[in-house]
């Protein structure tokens, strides 16, 4: 039988359900500029976040396990997923995905970010190095807690966020799921990278008198997602061809 959730974990489910479903990314059908802009922003900003924003959180935080579990967590993203990537760091695999789907390797690599991605990073940075380390693990993994299902409704409720774009990304490239594997893994490593996330909140919440705090953090952090996501969707339909 499952434990119970605390107060506070409850309520966090409830920030990222309405995240789930008013973001029109998650909405808005998929296209191939969308698709086109996504892997040039999110390997970006998946080496941003995982080499710079998160581990600003691991320095300040003071619970040895839950450090390591972190800085465990970048070393997949950004150096060598040997659980779930055969080997290749995440931004890899989602290079080597908008391969698959006809873009150049070499415009990936010689992507910018977005103004709008740009702004995120300087809000995360707000969010994730000056904070609390609880705010901060909020910060790491309240967006791959989307990834989890449970959220939403119809498809991505029964499989998540990256599930919800295996299929979408699937049917529009006509891929099969073994070359979807940036999405795959995802569903699997986050499920360990938020869970890790989450059970800190249950475990220090309530001790650190910080529900109010971790709670604010998590609605804070994903409307800069969405800001993200939306900002990736409005690029992506400026795209010809």
């Amino acid at each position: 039988m499952a434990a119970k959730k605390s107060s506070v974990v409850r309520r966090m489910d409830r920030v990222v359900n309405d995240f789930v479903a008013r973001c029109r990314y998650f909405h808005e059908p998929m296209t191939r500029g969308r698709a086109r802009m996504f892997v040039m922003q999110h390997r970006l900003n998946t080496r941003q976040r995982n080499s710079v924003l998160k581990l600003k959180v691991a320095a300040n935080c003071t619970d040895w396990d839950t450090r390591i579990r972190i800085i465990q967590a970048c070393s997949e993203e950004v150096i060598a997923d040997h659980a779930h990537g055969g080997g290749r760091p995440h931004w890899q695999i989602l290079e080597d995905l908008g391969v698959r789907i006809g873009m150049k390797r070499a415009a990936i690599q010689q992507a910018q970010p977005l103004p709008s991605t740009q702004l995120c990073w300087a809000a995360w940075d707000g969010l994730m190095a000056s904070k609390h380390w609880l705010e901060g693990i909020v910060a790491n993994t309240c967006a791959e807690r989307a990834n989890i299902p449970g959220y939403g409704t119809g498809l991505f409720r029964k499989a998540g966020w990256f599930g919800l774009e295996r299929h979408r990304w699937g049917k529009l490239f006509k891929l099969p799921d073994a070359d979807l594997d940036f999405f795959e893994l995802h569903e699997q490593a986050d499920i360990e990278h938020s869970n890790a996330g989450w059970q800190a909140v249950e475990l220090f919440a309530k001790k650190l008198h910080m529900e109010d705090a971790v709670v604010a953090a998590c609605e804070k952090n994903l409307r800069v997602w969405e800001h993200y996501l939306n900002g990736i969707a409005e690029a992506g339909d400026k795209l010809k061809g």
